[in-house]
């Protein structure tokens, strides 16, 4: 799991891009969790949403675990998410944040402050679930 921590970390600082899966172009909340999941061998088909992450989660019954590895889900409720984050700690986790769907460019995340950082998990009114994988290339369960 360290190793997995360590990788997130090296991850702040990057832009938030709306529909963003590629740290040299951008991030956004999704694209952020699914290149840590597939880095721990956890791999959920296609581009996801976080949506769509929440989804595929909780059909394969993972566990509701707080702590390190964690993806944490905010929205209105399970059939309508719309943030995910990967849990450093208990308290913390690291989020592509701040930006919407007008955060198509570099500028645009820059003018909202909208980049990959690290928040508490609590800072946010619109918690719906944590869900801890079981990523196969670092044997947790």
């Amino acid at each position: 799991m360290e190793h997995l921590i360590f990788y997130a970390y090296s991850l702040l600082g990057i832009p938030y891009i709306w529909g963003g899966s590629s740290p040299m172009s951008g991030l956004d909340c999704s694209g952020l969790v699914q290149i840590l999941t597939k880095a721990a061998g956890e791999d959920p088909p296609g581009d996801q949403t976080a949506q769509g992450l929440y989804n595929h989660f909780v059909l394969l019954g993972r566990s509701n675990v707080w702590g390190p590895g964690s993806l944490v889900f905010y929205g209105k409720d399970a059939g309508n998410i719309s943030h995910v984050a990967f849990a450093l700690n208990n308290y913390q986790m690291i989020e592509a944040g701040g930006g919407d769907s007008t955060c198509v460019n570099i500028d645009a995340s820059k003018k909202k402050d909208a980049f990959v950082k690290i928040s508490l998990i609590k800072g946010r009114s619109d918690f719906i679930s944590i869900i801890r994988p079981h990523y196969s290339k670092i044997g947790l369960i």
